[in-house]
């Protein structure tokens, strides 16, 4: 994957620019309430979405009701963007959102069938990096790692050091493979040993960031 981007940045930087272009000027901005259903899981798979503000999370729930969240995404963030005809997780708002909403066969028509290919396969190479490392994390990682690792993805994303949360414990729980009641434990642990410090349930601060990168590690 480094090799691509090194290989072809300028062209992969004014493709996702033209595409940028495309949404800006054709998508419709579509409002969300928190909790809200963006779309569900296994609906087909023929818009692009893409966050303006707030933030949204995909899951999938298995046929006991119990739930994985596949990811959160965030304003600039891309989403919903399926090599294949469905919806493999279902996406709701995190909390009151804006959401710039554009059919596949609009930026098609315009002149972006190009563009919209080359935006899957970067998406689907983003996708599946985060899988892995998601992977990792779920196989083979302490709870404590898991936290932490959460925590220093979410400030890398946010590229901040404190940091606001729109998720809830319960959705941490369900991203990480733990229970509520082990999350809530590492995240009092972390704030403990003076490696985070939250400020309400709902944003935190680094307070050491080699501490946090070596259990993140």
């Amino acid at each position: 994957m480094s090799i691509s981007y090194a290989i072809e940045p300028r062209s992969s930087h004014v493709a996702a620019s033209a595409t940028g272009d495309l949404l800006d000027r054709m998508g419709v901005r579509m409002a969300f309430a928190k909790d809200e259903e963006v779309y569900g899981q296994d609906e087909d798979a023929d818009l692009i979405y893409r966050v303006v503000s707030g933030a949204v999370r995909t899951s999938r729930v298995m046929s006991d009701g119990r739930r994985q969240i596949g990811d959160f995404y965030y304003p600039g963030d891309l989403f919903g963007l399926e090599p294949g005809p469905e919806h493999r997780f279902s996406a709701e708002a995190l909390c009151d959102c804006v959401i710039l909403v554009l059919k596949r066969t609009a930026l098609k028509a315009a002149g972006g069938e190009a563009e919209l290919a080359n935006l899957i396969m970067d998406a689907t190479m983003r996708e599946l990096q985060r899988t892995q490392e998601h992977l990792l994390l779920l196989g083979r990682k302490t709870a404590c790692e898991k936290v932490a690792t959460f925590l220093s993805e979410l400030a890398d994303r946010r590229d901040a050091d404190t940091v606001d949360m729109p998720m809830c414990r319960q959705d941490m729980a369900d991203y990480l493979g733990l229970t509520i009641e082990t999350v809530s434990r590492m995240l009092s642990q972390l704030q403990g040993a003076s490696i985070v410090e939250f400020q309400g349930c709902r944003q935190f601060r680094i307070r050491n960031h080699d501490a946090l990168a070596r259990l993140a590690a």
